[in-house]
């Protein structure tokens, strides 16, 4: 009788360690290959905590509200395609003309000297990052709630333009509605970059592919932290900011992630050659705090000459160094000593 019941002992707590490490299995992957830095928190806020979370997100989400999830701005991958007429009503005071849109998009050909109307600038120069300087900027919290999925489960899911049908199956998602079009626009986007681009980048559809990514472009994970904006308070659609302290935390490589809208955590991870990064701490004219990370491209003559960038500073592609401000969910990893005490500060 005992040695049958130490025996449903034994069987249950396999079972149980089994259960457990499963569910947290991206986050052990984590800290066994980066261990020298901390999760994020906008990372694991969105991981599996339970069981319950694994077979809720196992679902073909035909029950629940969101199908695809989106953020409210992705900056950092407008570099790679000509600035449409959207993209630039969305930063501007006005909306333009279509004459107008038409001088806009040749203001990197060096054709036109319109006036500086921006609501507010996804992209600066590196001198503008100084104590003192009052700035626009729309929130830095971009909202985007897509959970992540451990890789064994993504890797049973298609992620191809050549089976979106059966990913929109898959997902419970009608083929004619915006979510549809966004998972195509998505999978485009990520299938292009490996097509069109020189520069070094992955679409990780997974925290364990992130990691190896880092891993393979950065090096030894003895010498690698991950950093992120953050925010105390809520930040509104657009905020005046004051730039309060600017603090270097890197020069070199880096490797930047940005979560993609999709129907789980999707990240584009490039790796933009020797970049500085800086820790900007700013209040807004509400009170809110925000310890804004900033990326400063020195080498951006991979984008495209009539991206948003270009149209913003008027300038040309490889002549100047571009910096823009990273939203919370988009997540930096350095290699980079001062980055490891700030991330942990």
């Amino acid at each position: 009788m005992n040695l049958q019941l130490l025996c449903s002992l034994i069987i249950f707590c396999i079972a149980f360690v089994t259960s457990t490490y499963a569910a947290i299995y991206p986050e052990i992957y984590w800290k066994v290959k980066l261990p020298h830095t901390q999760i994020p928190k906008v990372i694991n806020d969105f991981l599996p905590q339970s069981e319950d979370d694994i077979r809720e997100l196992k679902q073909d989400k035909k029950n629940t509200k969101e199908k695809v999830y989106y953020g409210l701005h992705q900056h950092g991958i407008l570099v790679y395609h000509v600035a449409t007429e959207d993209e630039i009503r969305d930063i501007k005071k006005e909306i333009p003309s279509k004459n107008e849109f038409q001088q806009v998009t040749e203001i990197s050909r060096g054709k036109s000297d319109l006036q500086d109307d921006f609501l507010y600038k996804p992209y600066f120069l590196e001198k503008e990052l100084a104590k003192g300087k009052v700035i626009n900027f729309p929130s830095f919290k971009n909202k985007n709630e897509a959970p992540f999925l451990s890789r064994q489960f993504v890797e049973s899911i298609p992620f191809s333009l050549k089976k979106i049908p059966e990913i929109l199956n898959h997902f419970s998602i009608d083929s004619s509605s915006k979510d549809a079009q966004t998972i195509e626009e998505t999978i485009k986007f990520c299938e292009e970059l490996e097509v069109k681009h020189k520069e070094k980048k992955s679409c990780a559809t997974s925290l364990e592919s992130m990691v190896d990514f880092s891993l393979s472009m950065l090096g030894n994970n003895n010498n690698i932290v991950s950093i992120t904006t953050r925010v105390q308070g809520e930040t509104p659609m657009l905020e005046e900011y004051t730039i309060q302290e600017v603090q270097q935390i890197g020069d070199g490589d880096n490797m930047v992630c940005h979560k993609l809208n999709y129907a789980y955590a999707v990240h584009f991870c490039h790796v933009g050659g020797h970049t500085k990064t800086f820790a900007v701490s700013m209040i807004g004219a509400d009170g809110t705090k925000v310890k804004a990370i900033s990326v400063c491209h020195k080498d951006t003559s991979l984008w495209n000459p009539r991206g948003l960038p270009f149209v913003v500073l008027k300038v040309k592609p490889g002549t100047t160094p571009i910096c823009h401000f990273l939203q919370d969910d988009q997540i930096v990893f350095i290699p980079s000593i001062e980055a490891t005490n700030y991330a942990i500060s």
